[in-house]
């Protein structure tokens, strides 16, 4: 969960982009690194295996808490579901979750198999998903080949979470997810989380 590092005057906050292989949670992650200024931002780290990567980075955006930093750590984890311990490892002590979904009809599958492994590791971590800030992203929405925003939602939402269009390597609706999981993780910390 949250750290605050009361000498630094610093919030720390993960958020972890979750979802199916080349959904779209990179590009999330690289978009918003590229647009981050320099002196607002660590290093992105990138973790590969030959088929997959686990990328990360913090930064600092501005000071949401009066008199604190908040340095947001943002995570992507492995697409397959082959890299299931990744994926635990990199939920712990989560504050907020991005489930990035590929809009496409034919990804439909990998994305409720990529859900319903998220729910089962938030569960084994012992996290309460109901609790926990979460947005879904419904990304690809340039493709000529996806579902409807009404027909995803209803398969893809667990509970009542804010659902954005996106389109990540063109930017659109990247920053709102961000915000929005942002802004829930806050509002959290500062109800005592």
């Amino acid at each position: 969960m949250s750290f605050i590092n009361f000498a630094a005057r610093e919030i720390n906050c993960k958020i972890v982009y979750y979802g199916a292989g080349l959904g779209g949670k990179t590009t999330n992650l690289q978009f918003i690194y590229q647009k981050t200024a320099d002196q607002q931002k660590g290093k992105m780290i990138s973790l590969a295996t030959e088929t997959e990567r686990t990328l990360f980075f913090d930064f600092l955006p501005l000071d949401l808490v009066r008199g604190f930093k908040t340095r947001i750590h943002l995570y992507t984890v492995p697409g397959q579901v082959f890299y299931d311990a990744s994926r635990k490892l990199i939920l712990r002590g989560v504050d907020g979750i991005v489930f990035v979904a590929d809009s496409q009809q034919e990804r439909m599958d990998a994305n409720v198999e990529a859900l319903d492994n998220l729910m089962a590791n938030l569960k084994e971590h012992g996290y309460d998903f109901h609790k926990i800030p979460y947005v879904l992203q419904l990304n690809k929405r340039d493709l000529p080949n996806i579902l409807p925003t009404e027909a995803l939602s209803t398969q893809l939402r667990r509970k009542n979470e804010p659902v954005i269009e996106s389109v990540a390597f063109q930017g659109t609706g990247v920053f709102e997810t961000l915000k929005e999981i942002a802004k829930q993780v806050l509002t959290e910390l500062k109800q005592g989380g």
